[in-house]
């Protein structure tokens, strides 16, 4: 049977099937997919309410012929009706009265239909329940783009319109937003979809971003995360490494404008590591890894970008390093034994927290042949004597990163963090008379008068952060150099941040 539907509005009189109904917009909102059973299911049931007094309008997400017996179908391929409606599942019928929606059902349930309709003795031949299938419009990476292209979008950053022939990567490089690497072009839906790894609102401002100090909100973390190529689940991770950067104790202006090799080296400790994927173990410093690679290039991007951190600008490195393309990574948390970096430093057991280094390049320390853990401690202390210089003293902090190995040979002679950082101070301590101005023909050093006294290389309470990290196989550990900045012990030093 042909059926018929001719609306005509200003006189509210609606022709559907040989029925006359005198208010349109007491209706129904039926919405399925033919690739759904379910939807496929209820087809006598859409066909009964067609015959009924109601108006029903039927959209279907993936094909506007759904049914050879019904033809009163409204396309919704584009699924804008789906994303109007808020439709997580299909089937899905909806009752409007006056334009309003006044009732939902979802899946079919036979009892749940008749109540929403009114109308008794739906589908007598089905089964009393069938659960429905998910919409097309709530797939993954779908919803973004719908309400970027039909929703309201609360950006409100200036939007850069290029022409369909520019090439976003190739404009990005050219108004200087990139790192000298791709950036992935931060459009609406991207921005959308990683705003929704964070409950905080986008307009909130994380901090004042030196060394412009332009506010930074969440959205423009949110935007420099789309170009690091970040996933939205580690939003919270990202935030909190922007506010940890902000503390006044980080110095970060100092840290961008120095030229020195230094930049910010983020550690990640508590259950968020595992939970987004990071990497503690073999090439924790190196590439792979997406989590440890974006996290620190958006901190980086954000500097640039919103802080206006830009090389042979405000940024004045003689060298730099690679760092400064992202240096990140998180604490082996695998040993109950161990009491990780975070912990030690005041934060709760089972907290996440991130730790917030000025470092520069990395030093690799081998020692094959120590066999006990004083002897290893000795001799890694003869490798951090030279941070800086060798003759220079409490001007830097350094991050130590004992691998699996090494830490076994510590382990098997009972030594914990305690142990270790105790004999690092000890065997890095040495006898002023050596470290003078002119001792042993170098007129780099320290005063003359203290020349008696025993000269510590390192602040005691927070020049050596000592994690595990690292992949098996190898007698080796690695340091972290810092910024000659951490002379002013009260005003530079490493931040930790719970969130």
């Amino acid at each position: 049977m042909q059926h018929h539907r001719l609306y005509i509005v200003r006189d509210k009189v609606l022709k559907l099937n040989g029925n006359t109904m005198t208010d349109k917009h007491d209706s129904l909102v039926a919405v399925v997919k033919r690739q759904c059973p379910t939807c496929v299911l209820v087809v006598p049931v859409i066909k009964q309410l067609l015959q009924s007094d109601r108006h029903i309008d039927i959209y279907c997400q993936d094909d506007d012929s759904f049914h050879d017996d019904i033809n009163l179908i409204l396309d919704d391929r584009n699924l804008e009706q789906s994303f109007q409606h808020g439709i997580e599942h299909v089937p899905t019928l909806i009752r409007k009265e006056h334009g309003q929606e006044t009732g939902r059902v979802f899946g079919w349930n036979r009892k749940e239909w008749e109540l929403l309709t009114g109308i008794k003795g739906l589908g007598e031949d089905l089964p009393e329940n069938q659960p429905g299938c998910g919409s097309k419009s709530v797939e993954p990476g779908v919803l973004e783009k719908l309400q970027a292209r039909y929703g309201a979008v609360p950006i409100t950053s200036r939007k850069i319109e290029f022409s369909k022939w520019d090439d976003p990567v190739e404009q990005a490089y050219a108004r200087g937003w990139t790192d000298g690497l791709p950036i992935v072009p931060p459009t609406d839906d991207r921005i959308l979809r990683m705003l929704s790894g964070t409950a905080r609102r986008p307009n909130e401002v994380v901090g004042i971003m030196p060394p412009n100090m332009q506010s930074c909100t969440v959205e423009k973390v949110a935007i420099n995360a789309v170009m690091a190529g970040a996933k939205p689940e580690y939003m919270p991770v990202i935030l909190a490494v922007v506010e940890a950067a902000l503390k006044p104790d980080f110095a970060l202006h100092g840290v961008l404008c120095t030229l020195s090799f230094s930049g910010p080296v983020i550690l990640v400790n508590g259950p968020v590591t595992k939970s987004i994927g990071m990497n503690w173990g073999g090439n924790c410093l190196g590439q792979g890894n997406r989590a440890n690679a974006t996290i620190g290039r958006t901190l980086q991007l954000i500097v640039r970008n919103v802080g206006g951190g830009v090389p042979g600008e405000i940024d004045r490195a003689v060298f730099g390093n690679p760092g400064k393309y992202t240096y990140c990574f998180a604490e082996d948390e695998t040993d109950p034994d161990w009491q990780p970096l975070h912990i030690s430093r005041g934060c709760p057991p089972g907290s996440n927290a991130v730790t917030l280094h000025q470092g520069h390049g990395l030093t690799s320390f081998a020692d094959n042949a120590a066999r006990s853990a004083d002897e290893l401690a000795r001799s890694l202390s003869a490798q951090l004597v030279n941070e800086v210089h060798p003759k220079k003293v409490q001007i830097a902090n350094v991050i130590v990163a004992i691998s699996p190995e090494h830490y076994r040979i510590f382990r098997t002679d009972g030594w914990g963090r305690k142990e270790i950082e105790e004999a690092l101070h000890h065997y890095t301590t040495r006898p002023g008379r050596d470290l003078i101005s002119g001792a042993q023909g170098i007129k780099e050093g320290i005063d003359e008068k203290y020349a008696e006294e025993m000269m510590p290389k390192f602040w005691r309470d927070h020049g050596i952060l000592l994690v595990r990290a690292g992949g098996p196989g190898g007698l080796l550990s690695a340091i972290i150099g810092g910024w000659s900045g951490g002379r002013n012990r009260d005003e530079v030093r490493p931040v930790t941040h719970t969130f």
